[in-house]
């Protein structure tokens, strides 16, 4: 439902900035140029959120077969410093380049790639709580070590 959403909310930029302003509106201009970005924006984030997903997912998997399940931090922090890595570069360049200057992207993309890494090492001790109680409850510690990755086979 957020995609049809997101997907629907650009349309509605896109023709309304392509829609006359009232009469009276003198900042049309700014309007234009602010609304006329965010088709761009939506499309770098989906995107990034896909992309960075799946390296994640794909990082995480494979260091879990490879270390043996051993030190689910190094997994939780590498697979974060992969996707969003990938996820971060995407997005700013797709939304923002040759919007903003380019060292403020830059800056930018190193930014909000060192927080969410941040973010992952802070909440590493709350993720192998969870985890345990996940593995607990459910009785299960999957290994994906004949799983297909490829995120463009549709399966019936």
């Amino acid at each position: 439902m957020v995609l049809i959403s997101s997907v629907l909310a650009g349309l509605i930029y896109t023709v309304v900035v392509f829609l006359p302003p009232a009469i009276g509106f003198d900042a049309n201009d700014a309007y234009t140029r602010v609304l006329g970005q965010i088709p761009r924006i939506l499309i770098g984030g989906w995107i990034a959120v896909w992309v960075g997903g799946i390296l994640n997912d794909y990082i995480l998997a494979k260091m879990k077969v490879w270390t043996k399940g051993k030190h689910l931090w190094t997994r939780t922090i590498g697979s974060t410093i992969v996707g969003e890595g990938a996820n971060t570069v995407l997005f700013y360049i797709i939304a923002l380049y040759a919007i903003i200057p380019t060292g403020l992207l830059i800056t930018s993309i190193l930014s909000g790639w060192f927080l969410k890494v941040v973010v992952e090492v802070v909440m590493t001790p709350v993720t192998y709580r969870v985890v345990a109680k996940l593995k607990k409850a459910e009785g299960e510690d999957y290994y994906d070590t004949d799983t297909n990755f490829n995120p463009l086979i549709i399966r019936q």
